[in-house]
């Protein structure tokens, strides 16, 4: 483990971003910069700045520390101080724990007995735990496999209040988990569980609406996570469930629009990318498209306005100016022009299945599920691969997180703090 002095050091020389205060709502319109939820700071795969090197070697990505720990799915998130985390124990447990970020020690550890095993081609790569937790100033906010959404003390680890949605509701268990990650808006948590999607009182758990309900279990519980984002000169949340895009109002849970969206065994995954007045997604087994969202007196319409082969796997998309970049169900990296609808290009086969994706200007940071870490330039004239770093020799499922000077890996089996030199 490289020592406190070094790794204060290379702290001390990266961008001071990182020590940015944390919002109490992070969202697309306040950026905190601070990688406290699932995508990052506006949960849409940026990283404030401008000024990432032009290089990965192994002289300026240098690691700080690493801990062992237990297989999780959930990307790493921090707070100014502490970097926290998740994994499945012994097919058994659920456990979070916090960590210091400069050195790596540990500050607490919690568990709570809640595992699962998910079924069919889910189950090829494990059953452990998928959400990625949601930090705010108070709380770590964290999904158990069970439909389980547990708040905890974020200094001390402190259970605060749990909801058990399968009880709550009388709905089933969901069959491959509780995959969305938790969205905190100023007071209140909002997630796809319970066979619907709920917004719940952030200081209580207590119940403020449930909307989009289904049938849950095996074709109902959703894959994907909602967003924020002003549509039509309206606030709204972007919720794609296993078949249907809608925007929500927070106020009251009413669905303002929705469209279906096809895909294989409703493997409809990525989070929706909201674009000038439009929602852009892309389904496994079916295929890329752009949603115009309109509003007249009484209610909103949404038209598709262009649909292209573009079919997304895992891999949420980041947009830069107007262009989406997606990693592909075909092992493939691409871009699409939002406008046109346009794929402007494709890679040729890349061998990944998945790719987490991070973009700080015209550059982008794209992890491989197999521990490589790419630096992209942003180009809609062709695909331009900067430098690539084997950064860790196991699986890294988990998205990249991205703060300030420090990049933080979760890996199969453990956690590993880098820093730009």
């Amino acid at each position: 483990m490289t020592s406190l002095f070094v790794a204060m050091a290379l702290l001390a020389s990266a961008t001071p971003a990182q020590s940015a205060p944390l919002s109490a709502a992070a969202t697309p319109d306040t950026p905190s910069g601070v990688w406290n939820q699932w995508r990052g700071p506006a949960r849409n795969g940026h990283c404030p700045g401008d000024w990432w090197p032009e290089r990965l070697t192994e002289e300026n990505v240098q690691q700080l520390w690493r801990v062992e720990l237990g297989p999780s799915y959930s990307g790493p998130i921090v707070d100014a101080t502490t970097v926290y985390t998740t994994e499945t124990v012994d097919k058994r447990d659920e456990v979070v724990t916090a960590y210091d970020r400069t050195t790596g020690e540990r500050k607490w550890r919690t568990s709570w007995a809640g595992a699962m095993s998910v079924p069919f081609f889910a189950a090829r790569n494990g059953s452990w735990i998928r959400s990625t937790p949601t930090v705010d100033e108070e709380s770590v906010y964290v999904a158990g496999m069970l439909d389980v959404l547990v708040c905890l003390d974020k200094e001390t680890g402190e259970e605060r209040w749990r909801a058990d949605f399968v009880e709550r509701f009388e709905t089933p268990k969901p069959d491959f988990g509780f995959v969305c990650s938790p969205l905190v808006v100023g007071d209140h948590v909002y997630v796809q569980a319970g066979a619907s999607f709920v917004k719940v009182d952030k200081k209580t758990g207590e119940t403020v609406w449930r909307s989009m309900e289904d049938g849950g279990g095996m074709f109902g519980s959703a894959f994907s996570s909602p967003t924020i984002a002003t549509i039509a000169g309206t606030e709204q949340l972007l919720v794609q469930s296993r078949t249907t895009l809608a925007g929500v109002s927070p106020n009251d849970g009413q669905v303002l629009w929705s469209q279906n969206v096809r895909a294989f065994r409703g493997m409809n995954i990525l989070t929706p990318q909201p674009y000038k007045d439009s929602v852009f997604v892309s389904a496994y087994g079916g295929r890329a498209h752009r949603f115009d969202v309109t509003s007249g007196e009484d209610a909103f319409e949404a038209k598709e306005a262009w649909n292209n082969r573009a079919q997304g796997n895992m891999t949420s998309p980041v947009v830069i100016g107007n262009y989406a970049y997606l990693y592909l169900r075909a092992k493939r990296f691409a871009c699409v022009d939002l406008d046109s609808g346009e794929e402007v290009w494709r890679s040729s086969g890349m061998g990944d299945e998945y790719w987490s994706l991070v973009a700080q200007g015209k550059r982008l940071l794209a992890l491989t599920d197999a521990g490589e870490l790419h630096l992209i330039q942003h180009d809609p004239g062709e695909m331009k691969i900067l430098d690539t770093l084997e950064i860790s020799e196991g699986k890294t499922w988990a998205h990249l997180c991205v703060d300030g000077g420090q990049l933080i890996v979760r890996e199969q089996d453990g956690l590993a703090a880098y820093a730009w030199k």
